[in-house]
């Protein structure tokens, strides 16, 4: 049977590049834009957004290319403790690594790697020596001081001022990780504070696939993503900071809608000025729900990814890669969807 589509990946090709000048435009300096997900291989959009073209993320950075400088940020940590990307079975620091190598493969060059909380890791020490043979440039930044309690030490000298300034050449500034926790706020923070010290009016936003801010909070392609994000907790929540703002509801996840305050009050302490934003999802660029060209085989799609994900964490909690709790929460996640009951795998 002919897999059914639902999403227009040339669509939202345009209505997402559209977004991004828009929003570089209100900007007189650098746009600092931080990319979530995944930047290429994005098979979890693929398979809750029957249509994605999982590199549609690259194809968008090429369209782009000529506006567009790409960061690319690993905590020092993840090296250090060896983490592991679950989807490709590779730690990241070969990750980043392979990432540099398939950005070139689509014509594009990373500006600069930056290894951030650093602190003279061994294994972090030898990443940073691998790459710069390789002729990469590469920055350390260490842990921000006062973070986050401290405003005041956060945005000076001695917090974002210590960190070493990336140079940077074009109105774009895509920044980005192998995974999260990367650091890629703090650098888009870092950097926009330098732009400030230097008279250089720049901008921060964030562009994420998912949620999808204008699809329903239980639709099943926002529940799929607590699913797949179950083992590190996030779920989803109508962003109050936005309905409060503008008498709408959108969606956004705990951690956005939780760091909100913090980082509007960091936003104003480095420009000086009143931020431009209102609520989280109003930082955001994601065009996704543009896409959509059938609701019901989106719905369908994300249903068996659900599904898929509850087994995956059970088979990956057998050989010790998650906790019991993660399992118990992807279970819950898949007995919350409304399906059919031949949909259902049998639990228990």
């Amino acid at each position: 049977m002919a897999k059914r589509i639902g999403f227009d990946s040339e669509r939202y090709l345009e209505e997402q590049s559209a977004a991004i000048l828009e929003r570089v435009g209100k900007f007189d300096g650098a746009l600092y834009l931080e990319f979530g997900g995944k930047l290429i291989y994005d098979y979890h959009a693929a398979r809750v957004l029957p249509g994605f073209d999982p590199n549609v993320k690259m194809r968008l950075l090429q369209k782009l290319k000529d506006k567009a400088d790409i960061i690319l940020c690993i905590y020092a940590g993840d090296i250090e403790r060896k983490k592991v990307r679950a989807d490709f079975g590779i730690t990241y620091d070969a990750d980043a690594m392979k990432l540099i190598d398939d950005i070139r493969e689509w014509g594009l060059e990373v500006r600069a790697v930056v290894v951030t909380r650093y602190d003279n890791q061994p294994s972090a020490k030898l990443f940073k020596t691998k790459l710069e043979r390789r002729g990469v440039k590469v920055y350390t930044h260490a842990a921000t001081k006062g973070y986050p309690t401290d405003v005041d030490l956060i945005v000076s000298k001695d917090g974002y001022g210590a960190n070493a300034y990336i140079e940077t050449h074009n109105p774009l500034v895509v920044v980005t990780g192998p995974g999260p926790g990367s650091g890629k706020l703090a650098t888009c923070l870092s950097q926009l504070y330098h732009d400030y010290m230097k008279g250089k009016r720049s901008g921060y936003a964030k562009f994420e696939t998912f949620p999808i801010w204008n699809l329903p909070l239980k639709h099943p392609v926002n529940v799929a993503y607590e699913s797949a994000t179950a083992d590190i907790r996030d779920y989803n929540e109508i962003d109050p900071f936005h309905l409060e703002a503008y008498g709408k509801t959108a969606v956004n996840y705990n951690r956005d809608v939780a760091a909100f305050p913090l980082l509007k009050r960091i936003l104003e302490k480095i420009t000086g000025a009143e931020s431009i934003y209102k609520s989280p999802t109003d930082m955001g660029v994601n065009r996704a729900g543009f896409g959509i060209i059938d609701d019901e085989a989106l719905r369908l799609a994300a249903k068996q990814e659900v599904i898929r994900r509850y087994f995956r964490y059970s088979c990956e909690y057998v050989v010790g890669l998650v906790d019991k709790e993660t399992v118990q929460r992807a279970e819950l996640i898949m007995k919350g969807l409304d399906m059919k009951p031949e949909d259902r795998p049998v639990v228990g």
